[in-house]
């Protein structure tokens, strides 16, 4: 078991320092395994030891938390420590094409162009993925993959292959586990976008109503959800733009976005992060609340 932890830990530094790519250190590296990696994947595999039975484990949080990070770290430990089979996936890769968002746009409204919300996700053939991960008579399935620099979605020949079916899928995403607003939370616009485009809150009303119904239905198949809490909603502002720093070093394309595009993005998503920053203890079964400088600073199981 020693010898497996230091296996695992050694791994561990190895991912960190491909993570390193911007140039800015990862500090307190054996602290993080120890005191949040290692026990949180202990929780993940206590819900999976119980009957053995593949479960879906939710990762949330506002964008540029860590969720990509922390996903590649548990993915490890399962895999290394407790030899569990980890299929990883976000609700990124399943947005609609952008021939698809197109046609909503024209069709139902035009905010709906731009990724994000509810709305813009395949939530058909996501519920489809997962049931195909979790069948008994298993057969490879594929799993889509999003290009963020192009704004469209990879062809079928880059998508994920899983061959094997797994132990634990990890389904991580910005809105995983987003609950509905009240008709009255829906009235004041929060921002420019939605004081300027949608001043008949006809969008707002559409997603909303889809989080009710479709969203509710997808997120019914979670069997544990994990939530990553910022301080603030200033940062995931910062952070995004340090997310799209990383993409421009790490992708071909170099179509990425300005600071300013960032924080104009970031307002597709102001309203229901920051009604998740707001509501987490009533989604959430494990918490791990962020500080400032991008720390996990403490874990609290609901």
């Amino acid at each position: 078991m020693v010898k497996t932890i230091l296996m695992t830990k050694s791994d561990y530094l190895k991912y960190l320092k491909k993570q390193e790519v911007t140039g800015k250190p990862i500090v307190d590296k054996l602290g993080k395994i120890n005191k949040f990696y290692l026990p949180l994947s202990e929780w993940i595999y206590s819900v999976y030891n119980k009957d053995g039975k593949t479960k879906l484990i939710g990762l949330s949080g506002g964008q540029g938390a860590g969720k990509s990070t922390i996903t590649g770290i548990l993915k490890l430990i399962l895999k290394k420590k407790y030899g569990l089979n980890i299929c990883v996936f976000s609700i990124d890769d399943f947005y609609k094409t952008k021939i698809d968002r197109l046609k909503m746009s024209k069709k139902t409204h035009p905010l709906f162009i731009t990724r994000g919300v509810p709305g813009t996700h395949d939530v058909k053939l996501l519920n489809q993925t997962i049931n195909n991960l979790k069948q008994k008579n298993f057969r490879t399935v594929l799993i889509p993959k999003f290009d963020k620099s192009k704004d469209d979605r990879f062809k079928k020949s880059k998508w994920q292959k899983v061959k094997v079916r797994p132990d634990v899928i990890i389904f991580e995403g910005w809105c995983v586990g987003v609950t509905h607003q009240t008709n009255l939370e829906l009235k004041k616009p929060i921002n420019f976008i939605e004081k300027k485009y949608d001043k008949n809150l006809k969008w707002r009303k559409i997603v909303n109503n889809l989080i009710k119904k479709s969203y509710k239905n997808l997120f019914n198949k979670i069997d544990k959800l994990v939530y990553l809490k910022v301080p603030h909603f200033d940062y995931i502002v910062e952070w995004r733009w340090i997310q799209e720093q990383k993409m421009k070093l790490t992708t071909k394309s170099k179509k990425t976005m300005s600071k300013t595009q960032v924080k104009e993005f970031i307002m597709f998503y102001e309203r229901l992060t920051k009604h998740m920053m707001k509501n987490y203890s009533k989604i959430s079964d494990l918490t791990i609340l962020l500080d400032k400088n991008h720390r996990s600073k403490k874990m609290i199981i609901n």
